[in-house]
């Protein structure tokens, strides 16, 4: 899995707190603006997330390239409808020789690996047999399977993205978009450090968690962040 953040709102943190300030002020957003020091940009983006007004979050907008992750990931993610997709089209690309996301349980398991890779070879073999017999692409492609590998452009604006991190980073959600949430947030603190810093699952933000009876019971500390999160390769070559 490879994530890239292309582009992104000029200084993030000062255009949201200058969106949020200009509300309470009687100066111009320019002189608003040039008085926003990053302590001062912190305190009231830290009061604004207490409060819960959030709006001015979405000034600010972040576009990012996601690759190797599967079409079941693409799918939860489309769910988090404030957001702009673009990705890969299988009526258009062949996809005789489609990668696959290997799930880590299944790589785990040398008999579920083999029986894996050897249900992914018919599949290749029927998708190249249904094309060969003039069958267009975008018929074939009903035959491909959820694991297959696909690439996306995504675009998000600050607020939909703490929404995003709040629920997929917790370690209920499916391990796939879970580890693509972590390495969004992880693009995204490095230009927006302010916007962000609060950004994460419930239960590492405020200490508690939103899952109620679903919840998983386990503590969530910052030092547990490193630990319960694996840099790992999720996909086949």
């Amino acid at each position: 899995m490879k994530v890239q953040l292309l582009t992104y709102t000029p200084e993030p943190d000062r255009t949201v707190a200058t969106a949020a300030r200009l509300c309470y002020s009687p100066r111009s957003a320019e002189a608003v603006w040039a008085d926003l020091t990053p302590e001062k940009q912190g305190e009231f983006l830290d009061k604004l997330v207490a409060y819960g007004h959030l709006s001015p979050f979405e000034h600010a907008s972040f576009t990012f390239a996601i690759s190797g992750v599967s079409r079941a990931l693409s799918h939860q993610l489309v769910r988090h409808r404030i957001a702009s997709y673009s990705q890969r089209s299988q009526r258009y690309i062949n996809e005789s020789s489609f990668a696959v996301v290997l799930p880590p349980t299944v790589e785990a398991n040398p008999a579920a690996k083999e029986e894996y890779e050897k249900i992914i070879g018919a599949i290749r073999e029927g998708y190249q047999r249904l094309t060969a017999l003039g069958i267009p692409k975008e018929d074939a492609r009903y035959v491909l399977p959820n694991g297959c590998q696909t690439q996306l452009i995504m675009s998000m604006n600050a607020r939909s993205l703490l929404h995003f991190f709040a629920l997929r980073c917790c370690r209920r959600a499916q391990w796939e978009i879970r580890e693509l949430a972590w390495k969004v947030r992880a693009e995204v603190i490095k230009v927006a450090p302010l916007l962000f810093r609060a950004a994460g699952p419930l239960c590492l933000v405020r200490g508690e968690c939103a899952e109620g009876a679903m919840g998983c019971g386990a503590p969530y500390t910052k030092e547990a962040v490193e630990k319960d999160y694996p840099q790992r390769q999720s996909a086949s070559e």
